[in-house]
């Protein structure tokens, strides 16, 4: 494990003392949580801001809704197929878009 040194104000440091006081954690171990959870945090967001990106550019392209279907059609059965009946047989609509 390597060793960062940060500058924190003082307050911010008081704040995480208290913190690590009440959760009977040192210092090091929170500061590590917390910058784990952001970069995980930012990783998923450039992730999704990637797809968003992908799919913006395929609306605007004719063959990705075939290319699309080909390469679902492609895939092994994994009760999509079923549970899409039976959201049919319940009267759910599969190319509503119910995420908008």
């Amino acid at each position: 494990m390597s060793t960062l040194s940060i500058r924190f104000p003082d307050d911010l440091e008081q704040r995480l003392d208290e913190e690590a006081r009440r959760v009977h954690k040192g210092r090091s171990e929170l500061v590590r949580e917390a910058v784990q959870d952001y970069v995980s945090r930012r990783e998923k967001e450039h992730f999704i801001q990637d797809m968003v990106d992908e799919m913006r550019e395929c609306q605007g392209d004719a063959t990705s809704p075939h290319e699309s279907r080909e390469l679902s059609d492609a895939l092994p059965d994994d009760d999509l197929d079923t549970l899409i009946r039976t959201e049919g047989d319940a009267g759910v609509d599969p190319d509503q878009r119910w995420w908008r």
